[in-house]
């Protein structure tokens, strides 16, 4: 029996690899480091709370076959809690929350912590001169939980969104940064969540603002003197969002008010959520303070979202608008728009838009001609360059790496797949393929073939993955 913790895990690993998804391994299990192996106890190390719950509630059965497949049938897991403090906690409890630092005296400019006068506060959302002290939220209505499609590019996000709109300022997510490319949902995620606290706890002052608007209040108070006035208004709010926090980049009287607001709502258990374009290491131009700060809580990505999520978000939004359409129309779309949510959206509007204006039904024909104001380029036909390229992008390779001759396991099974789909979807002879490999002869092409069919009967994971891009690869046969 292996007594060496890390290898037990890292078996463990090689296992569990083959019966999750790339993006579900990547979030739930490569952030997981082994502590210690005594006698049939595993003990490994998670980032949080939450993070143990999750993989309780959702993976607990493959985890205890696992452990059970490498220590035998009394081997069972711990769990180790990191907490904030940079320590651990044992066991199923959960972390401490640790309190904010740097105390709670007023600053020296002047506008720190200390007593708020809610009657001598002004709105820096209304005109001078109103008196109005019911924060105006500024939320979309129309972003919610209800019409966020969960899929495995977001599960983490939206989970902990949920959980903040449940408990706002209790969770160990505070502050929350969701963070990704364009596109991908950040701002309809914060708005659901303010929406959600919103419903539950109709008291509670909830703000959403971009980091556009924030800044210019700021220089209209420190135009008419009035920083005070605006930083006591912003310690009233309970729930704050800042959309695009990016953009307060080397603004550094922004970034300094920003970070007193910031510590008096924190300390005082107040919810903040931010969204970037960047997860906070990244964030260039930014005070090191407020980035340690950005990284006490939770930093959440949106990936973008694979074929059945793009498939569910079109169907809700074809759902919201009152239309229907063929589903081969619908798989072209979602096969042609992959990295944004919002171009996808883009083209239903179009199309019904279209469709409306020109009285004329709904085909691949107008979705093709509707995309090419989205993408630049829609593939014309199946060939063994084109298998390449798809292939290559999937398992995130140069092409040239699949004509080569490196014998890395993730280049030769891309390079198999390739060989495989070239023969079932090309009428190229054996030969003919090999040539698009490198100059490989026939009876390589064959050993490959062989390959992929074996492995796609022993894993399921890969059986999807070759059925996903034999899919994609054969909508490439509408003509353009």
């Amino acid at each position: 029996m292996t007594t060496d913790h890390a290898t037990v895990w890292g078996n463990c690993l090689q296992t569990i690899r083959k019966n999750v998804n790339q993006q579900s391994f990547k979030t739930w299990f490569e952030p997981i480091k082994p502590v210690s192996l005594k006698q049939n106890a595993l003990t490994i190390q998670v980032p949080n709370k939450f993070f143990y719950e999750w993989l309780e509630e959702h993976y607990v059965k493959l985890l205890k076959t696992t452990i059970r497949r490498e220590l035998g049938d009394r081997g069972r897991l711990e769990y180790q809690i990191l907490t904030k403090g940079n320590g651990t906690k044992n066991g199923s409890n959960g972390a401490n929350r640790s309190s904010a630092p740097n105390g709670n005296g007023a600053n020296k400019n002047g506008y720190g912590p200390g007593t708020v006068d809610t009657g001598a506060i002004e709105n820096p959302f209304v005109i001078p001169g109103i008196r109005k002290m019911k924060v105006d939220p500024h939320l979309n209505p129309n972003y919610l939980f209800d019409n966020y499609i969960e899929g495995d590019c977001n599960r983490l996000a939206r989970s902990a969104g949920v959980a903040i709109a449940q408990k706002p300022g209790a969770t160990s997510f505070n502050p929350l940064v969701i963070f990704g490319e364009v596109g991908l949902g950040k701002t309809h995620l914060a708005h659901a969540i303010g929406n959600e606290v919103r419903k539950r706890f109709p008291n509670k002052n909830v703000l959403y603002v971009s980091s556009e608007e924030f800044t210019n209040q700021i220089i209209e108070s420190i135009k008419n003197n009035a920083v005070n006035n605006f930083v006591n208004f912003y310690q009233l709010i309970e729930v704050l969002i800042v959309d695009d926090i990016q953009f307060l980049a080397n603004k550094q009287k922004t970034q300094e008010i920003f970070f007193h607001i910031f510590n008096q709502l924190h300390q005082n258990g107040k919810q903040i959520i931010m969204t970037s374009d960047r997860p906070p290491k990244d964030m260039d131009g930014m005070e090191e303070r407020l980035l340690s700060r950005f990284k006490w809580g939770l930093s959440a990505d949106l990936q973008a979202p694979d074929l059945e999520t793009r498939m569910a978000i079109l169907e809700a939004k074809m759902n919201q608008e009152g239309v229907e359409l063929p589903s081969s129309v619908t798989e072209f779309i979602c096969y042609n728009i992959q990295n944004n949510i919002r171009e996808l959206e883009g083209v239903l509007v179009s199309l019904i838009a279209q469709s409306s204006l020109n009285r004329q039904e709904i085909d691949i024909d107008l979705a093709k001609r509707v995309i090419r104001n989205f993408v630049k380029q829609i593939n014309k036909e199946i060939t063994v360059e084109y298998i390449q390229k798809l292939v290559a992008e999937h398992f995130s390779l140069p092409v040239d790496k699949l004509q080569g001759k490196t014998r890395k396991r993730q280049v030769v099974i891309a390079r198999q797949l390739s060989m495989y789909l070239a023969k079932n979807l090309t009428d190229k002879s054996l030969k003919a393929i090999g040539q698009n490999f490198g100059g490989r002869d026939h009876s390589t092409v064959i050993y490959s073939c062989r390959t992929v069919s074996d492995l796609m009967e022993t894993d399921v994971i890969f059986k999807d993955t070759v059925s996903e891009l034999e899919k994609k690869i054969k909508l490439s046969l509408h003509d353009l």
